[in-house]
C-alpha cells in the first residue's frame, strides 16, 4: 500500500522515536518502502530562520527585511544545525558528511541573499527580493532535516532517497507540481523510501501563499501526485475531543474518525489537523487522511475521510480560540434597509478581512474575526457609514461534530455555561448543524472549554 506520510517539526526533533515508531514499526524487508515521508525542519529551526511563530522575535528574515546585517545570525543557524548533527551521530549519522552539507548549503544560500541585499540597496526593487529571500531561507531546515533522516536510514542498511525539492541550486522554472512529478518520474516507489524535504521550490513560490503552513501544503501536492491509499500526518500528539491541555488529558480521548467538513471547521479556528489549502486536494481526489500520534505507533489514529457521518449522534471535538475580536455595527436605519450588510460585507472586502461568525438584529450585526486581523482602516470606514461601531476582545467555543443534530445538545451546553457562570454573549448554528458556535469573554475561555467538556463532552 502506498502512503504518502507527512511528520512534524516537534515529532522530528525526536528522531530516534520517527525512526522506531514511524519508519521502521511493524515493517521489514520490501514492506520498509512505497512509502514517502515528507518532513517538516526540527523544531524550531524555521523560527529563527524567519521569526519566531509565536512570540514573532525577529530570524535571520527579519533582519535582512530591516536592512540589518543578517550575516552573524545566519552564521548561527548554520552552527545550530551543527549541534543538532551531534545530537543525531549516536543514531549513525555521519558527522562530517552532514557538517559538510550544512556548510555547503549554508554558502550557497549566503551567495543568493548577498546578491537580493545588493539589490535591495539599489532601491529598484524590494517585494520581490524579499519574497524571493524569504523562500530561500524556508528551505534550509526542510533540506537539512531531510538529509540527516536520509543518511541515518542509509547507515541503518535501508534504501532511503534524499528528495530535495527545494531545489536551491535548480534555476529551472518549474510550478510546484511540476517540480514534484519531476523528481518522482525516475524513481521507483516498490523499491525504497523517499524522505522529501516539506518545502518546495515553484515559480509561484510556496511562501507567498501559504507562509508557514507550507509543509502540509508540499505533502497534501506529492499525494495528489501518487494518489496513495491513504496519506497520514505525524504529529506529538492526537487530535482530540478535547484539548487535553486545558481539560486534562483523562477527560479526553482521540476523535477516531470525522470528516473533511469538521477539519475545516477545526481550521477555522486555528486547531488544524491540516492546513485548509492542504486538505482540498486530498478531499477532492478521494484520498483518506489519517492523523496519528508518534508517540503511540499501535494506536490507529483518526482517519478524516470526505463521506464519513457518525452512526451515532455525538460531539467530536471542543475547540475554540480566545484570539479573537468582535466587531459591532450599530445604526437605527438598518431596519428595513436593504444593502446594510451589503456595506459591511464591502468593506471587510476592500481591506482583506475575513470573518469566522456573524450574526444579525434589526439594527446591529456582531462580526468576529481574528485580533491580529484588525486595521484601524476597517473601522473608520465603518464609522463613516454606520451610527456606532465598537470592539471587543471575546473567545469562541465551538461544539463540532458529523451528527450531533439531537434535540437539546444547544441547551444542555448553555446550561453547562450557566452553571459555570460563564455569560453567552452571542451563539450560532448553522443548518447542517455541524458547529454550535459561542461567543463569551476573551477571559473566561479556558473555564468554557471546560464546562462544556463536562457537559456534552
Amino acid at each position: 500500500m502506498l502512503t504518502v506520510e507527512k511528520i512534524g517539526g516537534t515529532s522530528m526533533s525526536a528522531l530516534h522515536q520517527v525512526i522506531d515508531n514511524i519508519v521502521l514499526y511493524n515493517k521489514t524487508g520490501a514492506e520498509l518502502y512505497n512509502r514517502v515521508f515528507v518532513v517538516s525542519a526540527f523544531s524550531g529551526v524555521t523560527n529563527i530562520l524567519l521569526e519566531n511563530k509565536k512570540t514573532k522575535a525577529p530570524g535571520v528574515y527579519q533582519k535582512l527585511a530591516a536592512h540589518e546585517d543578517f550575516r552573524a545570525e545566519l552564521n548561527a543557524v548554520g552552527q545550530h544545525l551543527k549541534e543538532l548533527n551531534k545530537q543525531y551521530e549516536p543514531l549513525g549519522l555521519n558527522l562530517v558528511q552532514a557538517d559538510a552539507m550544512v556548510d555547503t548549503t549554508m554558502q550557497t544560500a549566503l551567495n543568493y541573499l548577498e546578491g537580493a541585499v545588493t539589490m535591495l540597496a539599489s532601491g529598484y526593487l524590494n517585494e520581490g527580493i524579499l519574497l524571493a529571500a524569504r523562500e530561500i531561507l524556508a528551505s534550509l531546515g526542510e533540506t537539512h532535516s531531510a538529509y540527516v533522516l536520509s543518511s541515518i536510514l542509509k547507515q541503518k542498511g535501508i534504501n532511503a532517497h534524499f528528495l530535495d525539492l527545494a531545489g536551491l541550486t535548480d534555476a529551472r522554472a518549474l510550478t510546484i507540481s511540476e517540480r514534484i512529478k519531476d523528481a518522482f518520474s525516475t524513481i521507483d516507489l516498490n523499491s525504497c523510501v523517499v524522505i522529501a524535504t516539506g518545502y518546495a521550490k515553484g515559480t509561484e513560490g510556496i511562501m507567498r501563499e501559504f507562509d508557514r503552513g507550507y509543509s502540509e501544503v508540499t505533502f497534501s501536492k506529492i499525494a495528489e501526485v501518487l494518489k496513495p491509499q491513504e496519506a497520514i500526518i505525524h504529529k506529538e500528539y492526537h487530535l482530540s475531543t478535547a484539548d487535553p491541555g486545558l481539560v486534562g488529558i483523562e477527560n479526553v480521548r482521540p476523535v477516531g474518525h470525522t470528516n473533511y467538513d469538521i477539519a475545516d471547521q477545526l481550521a477555522d479556528v486555528g486547531m488544524e489537523a491540516i492546513h485548509p489549502k492542504a486538505a482540498k486536494p486530498l478531499e477532492m481526489a478521494g484520498i483518506h487522511l489519517r492523523i496519528k500520534n508518534t508517540f503511540e505507533p499501535e494506536h490507529p489514529g483518526t482517519l478524516i475521510t470526505k463521506g464519513y457521518v457518525s452512526n451515532i449522534k455525538r460531539v467530536e471535538v471542543i475547540t475554540g480560540t480566545d484570539k479573537q475580536l468582535m466587531v459591532d455595527i450599530y445604526d437605527p436605519l438598518m431596519t428595513g434597509n436593504v444593502g446594510s450588510d451589503l456595506r459591511i460585507m464591502q468593506a471587510f472586502y476592500n481591506h482583506g478581512i475575513s470573518y469566522t461568525y456573524k450574526v444579525t438584529s434589526a439594527n446591529s450585526i456582531s462580526i468576529v474575526i481574528w485580533e491580529n486581523d484588525l486595521k484601524q482602516e476597517l473601522i473608520d470606514e465603518l464609522q463613516q457609514n454606520f451610527e456606532r461601531v465598537t470592539t471587543e476582545p471575546v473567545a469562541m467555543v465551538c461544539l463540532l461534530g458529523s451528527n450531533m443534530d439531537q434535540p437539546g445538545l444547544l441547551a444542555k451546553s448553555a446550561a453547562g455555561l450557566a452553571k459555570a457562570d460563564i455569560n453567552i454573549l452571542s451563539a450560532g448554528v448553522a443548518k447542517g448543524k455541524v458547529n454550535i458556535q459561542f461567543v463569551v469573554a476573551k477571559d473566561q475561555f479556558k473555564a468554557a472549554i471546560i464546562a462544556l467538556n463536562q457537559a456534552v463532552g
